[in-house]
C-alpha cells in the first residue's frame, strides 16, 4: 500500500479535526448555552413552544442529527480533496494498487 506524504496526513487531520471541534461547539451551544440561559429566551417562542423548552426538548436532537448528515458530506469533500474518496479505498481494501 502506498505510504501519504506526512504533511498531507498532517493537513487532512487538522482540517478532520478543526470540524469536529467546531461540530462539538455548536452542539455545547444547541443542548446547554441555551437552555441554560433560559431567560434570556423566555420571550421567543418556536412552535407555540418557549424557545428555550423547545432546544431542550427536540431542537437539541434534531441539531445532532443536522450535524451528522452535514458531517458526512463535508468530510466526504475533504476526503476527495486529500485524495482518500471511497473507490480508492476500496480498491486498497481489495488488494489493488492505485496509481495517481
Amino acid at each position: 500500500m502506498k505510504k501519504i506524504d506526512k504533511s498531507i496526513a498532517d493537513a487532512y487531520f487538522k482540517a478532520r479535526t478543526r470540524n469536529i471541534i467546531i461540530y462539538l461547539a455548536i452542539g455545547f451551544i444547541a443542548s446547554f448555552v441555551i437552555v441554560a440561559s433560559a431567560e434570556a429566551f423566555a420571550g421567543m417562542t418556536f412552535n407555540g413552544m418557549p424557545f428555550h423548552y423547545f432546544m431542550g426538548a427536540q431542537g437539541a436532537v434534531l441539531t445532532f442529527v443536522l450535524l451528522l448528515f452535514i458531517n458526512a458530506i463535508v468530510s466526504d469533500k475533504i476526503d476527495k480533496k486529500f485524495g482518500i474518496d471511497e473507490k480508492r479505498n476500496e480498491a486498497l481494501s481489495n488488494g489493488k494498487t492505485v496509481e495517481h
